[in-house]
């Protein structure tokens, strides 16, 4: 069990390990790219020449017999949520744990947005939502919310993202920007993801360590399963195999990164033998493009 002390040392590590980022990377293009995508109700007013007619609104005008439009304003702070999967996947690594490069990846969003006046809020989830934090702003939120990604004790093992989707698109009223943190080691969830971009904006972000991408030739080796406990003995002296199993994770990486070009969201992905700084700044730099 952690001691205050030792708690507040931990979080205050993360803060120092992520501030060279969020200063020279995340603050400057973070907004850039992310502010003005939200939209909130203003007023209406009658239709003139030149309006979109989309924004039309019907029920005033049925009542008025005269065209009526709504006017929409743009949202001056942004609203973020970090799903953070804390299955049991997580804890595997090579050099370093998924889950600990993970948590220096999501605290330095919180920080960007904490620069930006931005509300941040959190969701921790396994085969269900273990803990949900309603976004506000604030320094003291936001090192709350990393001592939760540091210190929560999950209740579960494996992971469905289907249900923590459906419950997100029932809590989340106000449009929000969603980065969704895991290494998508799931079944398939596309339905309500696409359900949920309807409203948010939705940034996919995977954890890959690189001992899951390709097996070293180490003899007889045993393999389990983080989430499931399943354990298998294999020979990773068979070439046959370790191709096998390139082949095969090469496969859901492509087909995970083909769904969700199809339903128009982004997909960064990022290995724990890397600087998470180079995928995300080519992820910024396309989404600037795109603007």
């Amino acid at each position: 069990m952690q001691s205050t002390k030792q708690i507040i040392k931990s979080v205050k590590k993360i803060e120092i390990n992520t501030k060279h980022l969020v200063d020279s990377l995340l603050q400057g293009a973070y907004h850039s790219i992310f502010k003005g995508r939200g939209i909130e109700f203003s007023e209406v007013r009658e239709y003139v020449l030149g309006d979109d007619v989309r924004t039309i609104d019907w029920n005033v005008t049925a009542r008025m017999n005269h065209p009526f439009v709504k006017e929409f304003i743009e949202e001056r702070d942004l609203t973020i949520y970090i799903v953070f999967d804390i299955s049991a996947s997580g804890e595997f690594g090579y050099q370093r744990m998924k889950k600990s490069y993970a948590v220096e990846l999501a605290a330095s969003l919180m920080f960007a947005a904490l620069r930006n006046n931005d509300k941040v809020g959190l969701c921790l989830f396994t085969s269900d939502v273990e803990r949900f934090l309603q976004a506000r702003k604030g320094k003291r939120h936001v090192l709350m919310l990393i001592r939760e990604l540091l210190y929560y004790s999950p209740k579960h093992k494996q992971t469905d993202l289907n249900r923590v989707l459906v419950y997100l698109s029932k809590v989340l009223k106000k449009r929000a920007i969603i980065f969704i943190i895991s290494d998508f080691m799931t079944g398939r969830f596309y339905k309500p993801l696409k359900i949920i971009k309807r409203k948010h904006d939705i940034v996919a972000i995977r954890i890959v360590d690189p001992r899951e991408l390709e097996i070293p030739d180490v003899g007889f080796i045993e393999l389990e399963d983080e989430e499931t406990g399943e354990q298998i003995l294999v020979d990773t002296s068979d070439y046959r195999f370790r191709e096998n199993y390139k082949s095969t994770m090469l496969k859901m990486a492509e087909e995970l990164k083909r769904n969700l070009n199809k339903i128009s969201i982004d997909l960064v992905e990022i290995r724990t033998d890397e600087p998470f700084d180079v995928p995300l700044r080519k992820f910024f730099k396309l989404r600037k493009k795109r603007r």
